[in-house]
Parts: structure tokens; C-alpha cells; sequence
């Protein structure tokens, strides 16, 4: 492999690793949405209330409880299924980073131990 493929893999690997970031970070945010969610609808359980109330920017709306419970359950399911898309493009390229890795690592030891036979013949025919 020459200098120009070792660089393209190592900007691959870096492009790879600043999306894992990116990833985790998304992952983070709708994780904590889901605890949120869940928050919510344990104290709409909890309420014996029929009315209760949205917040919606700084505006605080009257809304049946029910529809709320509805509209709650229908976020925490899109919400559940962002984190496991999630969940699986941080699986992708987490694999993605391990082999790049272990390609580079294998490059750079063969590159070494060929630096070292070069060395060796070096001082051989110094000797000599």
C-alpha cells in the first residue's frame, strides 16, 4: 500500500470517528427525550385529572388527558425506534473504525519491520 491509500484510509478512519461522535451524541439527546417521555406519561398516569396541560413554546394549552397519554405514546414509539436506529448506525461504524484500525496497525508494523530490514542490509554493507 503506498503513502497516498494509507492517507485516504486514515482520512476515512477520522471521517468515521467524528460521526461515531456525532452519533453519540444524537443518541444522548434522544435518550434523554425518552426519559422525558416516560417522566410524563408516569405522571399522567398518576393524575386523576381530565384536562391537563401542553407546553408549547412559553404557551401553556388545555388538552384531554387522553389525547395527551395517545400523544405521548406515539413520541416514546418514535422515539424508541430513533435510538435503535441509532443504536445500529454506531454498531456500523464502530465495526467500520476496528477494521481501519487494524489495517493501519497491520501497515504500520509491516512498514516498521521493512524500515528495520532496510536498516539491517544498511549496516551489512557498512560492515563490509
Amino acid at each position: 500500500m503506498d503513502e497516498g491509500e494509507q492517507r485516504a484510509m486514515i482520512l476515512e478512519f477520522e471521517k468515521n470517528r467524528q460521526m461515531l461522535g456525532n452519533v453519540n451524541a444524537q443518541k444522548q439527546q434522544v435518550t434523554y427525550q425518552l426519559e422525558m417521555v416516560d417522566a410524563s406519561l408516569e405522571e399522567l398516569a398518576k393524575t386523576k385529572e381530565k384536562t391537563v396541560f401542553k407546553v408549547v413554546g412559553n404557551v401553556l394549552f388545555p388538552k384531554d388527558a387522553k389525547e395527551m397519554e395517545k400523544e405521548l405514546k406515539d413520541k416514546k414509539e418514535s422515539t424508541d425506534l430513533r435510538l435503535k436506529t441509532l443504536a445500529k448506525q454506531e454498531e456500523v461504524l464502530l465495526k467500520k473504525l476496528n477494521t481501519a484500525r487494524a489495517k493501519l496497525e497491520a501497515q504500520m508494523k509491516g512498514a516498521k519491520s521493512e524500515d528495520a530490514d532496510e536498516s539491517e542490509e544498511k549496516n551489512e554493507k557498512k560492515r563490509k
